[in-house]
């Protein structure tokens, strides 16, 4: 198979530097641009970002000079896909470029991930959304097109809810515990994180309350019609380094057992067989302590999520459990790979 050369938007930063760990070697994609702000131009990727571990930045992607987002869509190159992790400022303006020039954008950004138009996918849950690209490329024109990935704890809980939708959920109450990666970077001072929890995350809270809503909703052929059920979240962040913690309070319609909670996380597949798509989407832990960020993010190369500790809660027709996946691998730029892969697998690349 002939690789596709893809490009990294917002490459020097921490989910950039994610995609393009998780692209060196890649199968189906090759590296063929990276680009960030003007201050990283024409400087070469090794001297451009910091990495946390620099022993593990990718040899092919150290030498790459560093592009212009503003260069995009004046000359002809071989990009196919974009995979975008921009700040949400400029995320907007940059990804709606690149559809019109022609590109597919796989974007981890917020920023259109709620419009009607826009796919916001997690392939094991719901591919027929795909067809919201032929509506958006008539809607607006592009011979390109964008598609989403959701947010990092949504992915996680979403993911989890799935196997549950026919037992008719009624209603979802979710508390998390986030990495600090999630924050980026530089996103939370250590003095800030260290012997403490915060208990804000601006607005995760409202994400994780309206996007799992759109996922798990239906796709009528013009746009899609939401999930009949409520979500009420509290998101917090405290001092793990990777993998977010989410502990889950699910009300059905009808009385549901611990079984056969169990036995739909664990019957729960996909015919999705890509690179990046793990041989199991849902594990679930049997012992009473787990699942673990420290045991557990990197289930299924970091694609997995696992679940634990499921029991029945305090209230008529209510179950809880634990669930926890890789926010920077299934929560971010795994979740945009994945998509592309699928994309191209389905010929929309």
């Amino acid at each position: 198979m002939r690789k596709l050369k893809v490009g990294v938007l917002g490459a020097t930063g921490s989910v950039g530097q994610r995609f393009v760990q998780l692209l060196a070697g890649h199968p189906w994609f090759e590296l063929g641009a990276l680009f960030a702000s003007e201050r990283s131009v024409g400087k070469n990727y090794r001297e451009a970002s910091k990495w946390f571990l620099p022993s593990e930045m990718p040899e092919e992607a150290a030498e790459m000079v560093v592009k212009s987002m503003n260069d995009i869509g004046t000359s002809k190159d071989d990009i196919a896909i974009m995979f975008s992790a921009l700040p949400g400022a400029i995320a907007k303006e940059v990804e709606k470029r690149c559809a019109q020039a022609g590109y597919a954008v796989a974007s981890n950004v917020s920023v259109h991930r709620m419009e009607k138009d826009v796919p916001l996918l997690i392939p094991e849950i719901n591919t027929d959304h795909f067809g919201l690209i032929d509506v958006q490329r008539s809607n607006r024109g592009w011979d390109g097109f964008i598609v989403t990935n959701p947010n990092c704890s949504t992915i996680v809980m979403t993911l989890s809810l799935k196997p549950l939708m026919s037992f008719g959920i009624e209603a979802v109450r979710v508390a998390t515990m986030q990495a600090v990666s999630g924050a980026g970077y530089a996103g939370v001072s250590s003095m800030a994180i260290l012997d403490n929890v915060i208990p804000y995350i601006g607005s995760e809270e409202d994400k994780m309350e309206s996007e799992p809503l759109k996922i798990l909703g239906t796709f009528d052929g013009f746009e899609i019609r939401n999930a009949d059920f409520t979500v009420c979240a509290s998101c917090h962040r405290v001092p793990i380094t990777d993998g977010h913690t989410e502990a889950l309070w699910v009300k059905f319609k009808g009385n549901v057992s611990e079984e056969e909670l169990k036995d739909a996380f664990k019957s729960f597949t996909t015919n999705i067989r890509t690179p990046s798509s793990p041989e199991k989407p849902i594990i679930v832990r049997e012992e009473p302590d787990r699942p673990q960020p420290k045991l557990d993010r990197d289930a299924g190369g970091g694609m997995s999520v696992s679940v634990g500790r499921v029991r029945r809660g305090q209230i008529e027709n209510e179950m809880k459990y634990i669930v926890q996946g890789h926010n920077t691998v299934r929560g971010a730029a795994g979740a945009s790979i994945l998509n592309a892969e699928v994309l191209m697998e389905r010929g929309y690349i």
